[in-house]
């Protein structure tokens, strides 16, 4: 499916999105979903509509703008090519911001690139109140995790060749350093465990993930 919904970015560009809705309607709390490097395909419409199905609104920002990479080498290529600054202070801010008018909380879930995004978003967008990142750490000059301030839950893989366990273990003592609010899961599982399209997908490790992000986000942005 398309994308069905847009928002105003907060430089005033509109950038377009997948949304659904749950049966709570529009007031309900919202999650900013973020994409792998594939962009918005069926997998990650599907993790949007089981938010809905949790009572979550659920946007995804279109950060290809409609493209989607059909092999890992054209995911790779167009992850690249992201200009990270741009998507993490505009597209996913805007986001953010365009749940904000309605939802009384919001809080981002984003995998692999989107982990990446969500982190970014816990550091530099104060309308946030709680991020979940699956195997993703941003690079040092993207923003210091020391300073977030919001609850983060994030979901790793031990055998993950993308972001190693030495990268996980670092990523942690900033944020130890820092006193933030958060809670690192680690799975005997490799990178992009949680996606049950791809290679790695391991049903046991994803099913524990996504029933521990529920609990947080039903914790954080509950009343």
């Amino acid at each position: 499916m398309p994308a069905n919904h847009s928002f105003t970015r907060p430089d005033g560009k509109t950038a377009p999105a997948y949304y659904v809705e749950p049966e709570a309607g529009g007031n309900a709390p919202g999650v900013v979903v973020i994409q792998e490097w594939w962009g918005i395909n069926d997998q990650i419409e599907r993790v949007a509509n089981r938010l809905a199905e949790a009572g979550y609104r659920a946007l995804v920002p279109d950060l290809y703008r409609g493209a989607r990479a059909l092999d890992a080498a054209e995911a790779e290529h167009k992850m690249t090519g992201l200009d990270f600054g741009d998507a993490a202070h505009q597209d996913v801010r805007g986001a953010i911001q365009h749940l904000k008018q309605s939802s009384a909380k919001v809080a981002t879930m984003g995998f692999c690139m989107g982990g990446v995004l969500s982190i970014l978003g816990a550091i530099h967008a104060p309308e946030l109140d709680a991020a979940v990142a699956w195997y993703g750490i941003p690079p040092d000059e993207a923003g210091d995790p020391a300073t977030i301030r919001i609850p983060l839950l994030a979901h790793f893989g031990n055998q993950d060749q993308m972001f190693p366990p030495e990268a996980v273990d670092a990523l942690e003592a900033k944020m130890q350093a820092g006193g933030v609010d958060y809670t690192f899961y680690r799975y005997d599982a490799p990178h992009a465990f949680g996606n049950e399209d791809w290679d790695y997908y391991d049903a046991e490790a994803a099913k524990q993930a996504w029933d521990r992000s529920l609990d947080f986000l039903a914790k954080h942005l509950s009343g």
